[in-house]
Order: structure tokens, then sequence, then C-alpha cells
């Protein structure tokens, strides 16, 4: 296990210029920077299934992002921002906590914190109903929502929220981006930022996939604001990750079985939960555990002589024993340069902010050819981070 990565050595140079603050007009026609043993090309995204190669099975994030951003007035005119986090009661489960009527407290980022006395109760009027808000414990930035009537809090927040765009697009969130910061087959709610990779995808793109012979598959991970956290740290291995839920269906599992080595995740949250996915087997088969949960330091101190098939075949006895058609669980698995990926075998990405835990992954994957592909992009006038430009690595 190493000691030391300098995240200093895992940086460049982003002009802000380059940076996409709104979405093309249309989603595939994004630029593809094809990354294949070295060699790379330029492509537009609408030709993604020229690359790809036949047998492949591409694996999707589902996950749809909620309007997590909340704003209530004081009666002082003070503005409150509330981002929802996380749910802690009544359920911590995403799936059922936005299905929760009434009430619930979630784990919150709040702004302007200060101006928010304890006791003092917001409120937001929404179409006849009203959804109040109240500090349930100030240092933990724990909120408990109230509101009458029989909606679930999946239906409140889309009243009363907005899209959460990255904290690098600074501007407000508008009507089109309820749609175009959401995959086309974004499917379970939870999400506070978008899996980016996948949003470039269109049914256009998709039947051109599935004649070139390509199946597809999809798992979820809720992705949290987490992936947005820097490396403060010079030494990256000091950074803690961020944890974030993940499900995974039986179908899943016993299509990874039938496509080993030809599977290619879409986006660095497909990948994270692949990967977990295989230590999680590793687990079940060094000790037998039943909660799957994979921590950042797993994939280093765990045994790393398991096969995928074993692995995936030991989740799949568990889930039998079980009696489960799907598995939940969480991860919050670091991904970073002498990692050996176990199950995927490529990779479509946007292009990451320096010096993140993404930067990381991708140099993991692809070794010191990233700085060749991040320097073609630049110079080839690629639109960088979430509603940027993508790219195909085939090493």
């Amino acid at each position: 296990m190493q000691s030391f990565i300098n995240i200093n050595e895992y940086t460049y140079e982003l002009p802000d210029d380059r940076i996409a603050y709104q979405p093309l007009a249309n989603r595939d026609e994004s630029k593809l920077l094809v990354y294949r043993q070295g060699k790379i090309d330029h492509e537009i995204f609408k030709s993604l299934p020229d690359f790809i190669p036949a047998g492949s099975l591409l694996v999707f994030n589902d996950t749809k992002v909620i309007p997590a951003r909340l704003h209530f007035q004081k009666e002082s005119g003070a503005d409150i921002e509330i981002f929802l986090l996380n749910p802690v009661s009544p359920d911590t489960l995403l799936a059922s906590a936005m299905l929760v009527k009434n009430t619930c407290t979630w784990h919150c980022a709040i702004g302007n914190l200060k101006r928010w006395k304890d006791g003092q109760v917001l409120s937001k009027a929404l179409n006849g109903i009203t959804l109040t808000a109240s500090l349930a414990n100030r240092t933990e930035g724990l909120i408990e929502f109230s509101w009458p009537g029989n909606r679930t809090f999946s239906e409140i927040i889309t009243a009363a929220g907005n899209t959460p765009l990255p904290p690098y697009i600074k501007r407000a969130a508008e009507q089109e981006d309820t749609v175009r910061y959401q995959t086309i087959y974004s499917n379970h709610e939870g999400a506070v930022a978008a899996p980016t990779a996948g949003l470039h995808f269109t049914e256009q793109v998709f039947s051109g996939l599935k004649s070139k012979g390509v199946d597809r598959e999809f798992l979820t991970l809720h992705v949290s604001a987490g992936t947005f956290q820097p490396v403060k740290a010079e030494n990256a291995l000091d950074h803690v990750m961020h944890h974030e839920q993940i499900t995974v269906k039986r179908e899943t599992i016993e299509k990874l079985l039938k496509h080993l080595q030809k599977i290619i995740p879409v986006g660095t949250t497909s990948m994270r939960t692949l990967e977990s996915l295989y230590w999680f087997g590793v687990k079940l088969i060094a000790s037998a555990v039943a909660e799957f949960t994979i921590t950042q330091h797993d994939p280093y101190q765990l045994p790393d002589s398991v096969s995928p098939a074993d692995s995936l075949r030991a989740v799949l006895s568990h889930m039998d024993s079980k009696r489960l058609m799907s598995i939940t669980g969480s991860t919050s698995i670091f991904i970073y340069p002498g990692y050996r990926f176990r199950l995927c075998n490529g990779l479509i990405t946007n292009f990451h902010q320096p010096g993140s835990t993404l930067m990381l992954l991708v140099a993991a994957f692809i070794g010191g050819q990233w700085r060749n592909v991040y320097a073609q992009a630049l110079s080839h006038g690629y639109r960088f981070l979430s509603y940027g430009d993508s790219s195909l690595l085939l090493p």
C-alpha cells in the first residue's frame, strides 16, 4: 500500500473560459476524445457506436437528480439556502426517504446559517400548503421538514426546490436545467449531482449501439455533493472520501458475468459501483460478511487474488441465501494510481476538475497518459466539467 501521492502531480491549468456553463443545444453533438492504446482521435459523440467494440456491455448509472437546493426567506428578507445532502429519519435509504409524508429530517448544507436563530421556524408557501424547516441540530446541519396533507417529500421538493448545479457553474439554475442536468434514462431519485458522462446519450446513440451488438445494463449510485469536495491535503491519501448509496440488481450481476473483459462503465460513478461490487464479493469470500459496505481502504487491505468471476458468483450466492433480487449498500471506494481494475475494461467520462479524486481515478485507469489526453482536449477546444465534452478511454 502506498504511503504518499502528491496531489500537485494530478493537476493542470484549466482556464475559466473552458468550463462549460451551459449545455449544448443537442446532447450528442458534444466532442468525443477517443483514447485507444495510446492513440488519440477527435470525434463527435453521436459517432460513439463506431468505437465501442462489438459484444461490449455498457453500464449506466440510472440515478435521478433531485431539486436539492431550497431557498427560504426570513421576514427580515434574509435568504437561507438549504442544500439537501442525505436523509437521517425516518429512513436513511434514499428510495424510501423520497416517499415519506408529513415530516422528515435531513443532513443539509446551510447557507447564511448565522442569520437563522435557534428555535426559529422557516416557512415556504407551496400551492396551498406550507413547508416548514426547523433546525434540529445546528452543529451537525440537521433540519426537520414538515408539511400537511398527503404529498410525498419527492413531490414537496419538486415544487419547492431548484436544480443543484455544481458550485463551479456560477449562475442560477434555469428551467432548461431541470431537463438537461438529467440523463434521458434517469429513474431512481436521490442524486444531488448528475452522473454527467450519461448526459450525452440520446435515443439515436442507443439505437446505434444496439445495431453494433453492444449490450447495456443499469445500476444505481446516488451521486452525493462529496463528488465536488476538493483534495486539500498535499498527500492525497489523507483525503477522506464521501460515501454514496448504491443498488445493483441480480440480473445486472448475471449480465456482468457474461461480459467479463468487455465491460465499459459510463461515468466514474458506474465505475466506482462496479469495482465496489467486486470488493463486496471478496469480502463475502474472505469473511462471510453480510453488509454491503466498502470503505476507501478496503481495496488496498483485502485479499487481491480473487477472480472477478468468483467474486460476482459469491455476491449471487449471498443474494440467493437472502432471497434478494437486488442489493443496496454504500461505498466510499477511493481509486488512485496503483489501483488494479477488476471489472472495468474501458470508461466513458467527461473532463474533470484539476487535483480532484476523479482525476486520480482517471490517472489510475490510463496511467501517465492522462496528461496527454487533457493537453489534447485543451488544445482542441474541448469544453470541460459537468456540461462539457466527453471521452472514451480504452487503455
